[in-house]
């Protein structure tokens, strides 16, 4: 049986009625009933065709060719839901637009994240209405995946009163179209390609393809991260890890520029993966991979690394500090700088040892983790930024999502900087936690 069939059954047996594989097996053995002409309930009737319309919703998306699924979006919703049109926005790398995916270069503007109905709806995660004229309205649906936010699914509809009658449904369906965007971005490029607002660097291209994805989100924590110059970003990197019991976590600095750059940390993070994947802890995980780079460049090139090991059931935060990215804890609106014993980055010297330390993170804390690029950038007048500086932009961003912190505080950083363009590359990784959650 396949899938849409499994999805028909288990619809039609919830419903009380014979599902497709239940009158086979009666006319099988010989007993044949006609169906009968009963009256149902105005409620049964709106939860069939609820779940009608979804399990087509979802067919058609399951079913579409990797790059036709905002044209099987778009059919399943204008047929099945009265919708006018259905158009897919994703983040761009910077997350400041939302680009228009389409087979036609440029058939749509892109919109602001941050002044926008659309933009209003990613940033909020929350699906919005928009006036369209002539009575009709524009439902803006977030497109997220596990906590990483990837766009907005914009449908317009002939009325206010539709939008809100098939609201909740339809942000389900734009979250299944989000799952199928994942999936195929393993064989086509059209949904990277409506990513890019500008051509990527051959080093940026390395690196975004190196990393898991911009934001995570599980009942323990919330997870965002991003990189500047998105388009042009060099050695700086994050990579995280999630199982049923923990979370791993690194925020890297490759030494150099450009490709230089790029190779080494993939060289780091690829190494580091390795060591994870054998089951090890985090020390001989950085052992490992300090081996791997050494190895390779013989002490001409090194990666400074923070990793981060969060047991989710009790909130125990085992970290090694190796090398320049530094730590920030918010608790209780009292930003402080976690002190961590400093040790060597890898790849320095042959066989370096590392030791973990201990912290425990109670709920409600948010850490921030940031690169040399952050931390140690110049203003004009020769300010550096500094930790005063940056606690300043934690306290001031202690109210937004984790996964918008991060941009918030590049963009302080710009101001502080007196110009768009860095003269290093910038990360910053927001972790919330949340704490254990119990069992409903």
């Amino acid at each position: 049986m396949t899938l849409s069939q499994a999805s028909r059954t288990l619809s039609a047996r919830r419903l009380g009625r014979p599902a497709p594989d239940d009158r086979l097996t009666q006319q099988t053995v010989g007993v044949v009933h006609p169906p009968k002409r009963t009256r149902r309930r105005r409620g049964e009737n709106g939860i069939s065709t609820i779940v009608n319309r979804f399990v087509a919703a979802e067919r058609a998306l399951r079913s579409a060719a990797p790059h036709q699924l905002l044209d099987a979006v778009r059919e399943v919703l204008c047929n099945q839901y009265a919708a006018q049109d259905a158009e897919l926005f994703l983040a761009d790398y910077g997350l400041t637009l939302l680009q228009p995916v389409s087979a036609a270069q440029h058939a749509l503007d892109p919109l602001p994240v941050h002044d926008s109905p659309a933009g209003r709806a990613f940033g909020a995660q929350e699906p919005y209405t928009e006036d369209h004229g002539g009575g009709s309205v524009r439902l803006h649906l977030p497109v997220t995946v596990r906590g990483d936010r990837l766009g907005v699914l914009t449908v317009t509809l002939p009325s206010a009163e539709a939008a809100g009658e098939c609201r909740t449904e339809l942000a389900e369906v734009a979250e299944v179209l989000g799952h199928e965007v994942v999936v195929a971005d393993r064989d086509t490029d059209l949904y990277l390609l409506a990513r890019r607002r500008d051509r990527l660097t051959l080093a940026a291209e390395m690196q975004w393809q190196l990393l898991p994805a911009r934001s995570c989100a599980r009942p323990e924590f919330t997870l965002g991260a991003q990189l500047e110059p998105a388009y042009a970003v060099f050695g700086d990197n994050f990579d995280w890890c999630v199982t049923a019991d923990r979370l791993t976590l690194y925020v890297t600095n490759g030494m150099g520029e450009g490709i230089d750059a790029s190779l080494l940390t993939s060289l780091g993070i690829n190494a580091l993966r390795n060591a994870r994947r054998a089951g090890i802890p985090i020390a001989d995980q950085a052992a490992l991979a300090d081996q791997a780079v050494y190895a390779h460049y013989r002490g001409a090139a090194h990666l400074s690394v923070l990793l981060m090991d969060l047991e989710l059931s009790t909130g125990r935060l085992r970290v090694v500090d190796a090398g320049s990215p530094r730590m920030l804890r918010l608790r209780d609106r009292s930003v402080t700088t976690v002190g961590m014993e400093a040790q060597l980055p890898l790849g320095m010297f042959e066989e370096t040892d590392y030791v973990a330390q201990e912290f425990t993170v109670e709920p409600g804390d948010r850490l921030v983790l940031v690169s040399d690029g952050v931390h140690a950038v110049v203003a004009p007048g020769g300010e550096r930024y500094g930790d005063r500086a940056l606690a300043r932009a934690v306290t001031s961003t202690s109210l937004v999502p984790a996964p918008e912190v991060p941009g918030a505080v590049l963009r302080e950083l710009t101001g502080h900087r007196g110009g768009p363009e860095p003269d290093d590359d910038a990360l910053v990784v927001c972790l919330d936690w949340h704490g254990k959650q119990s069992a409903p």
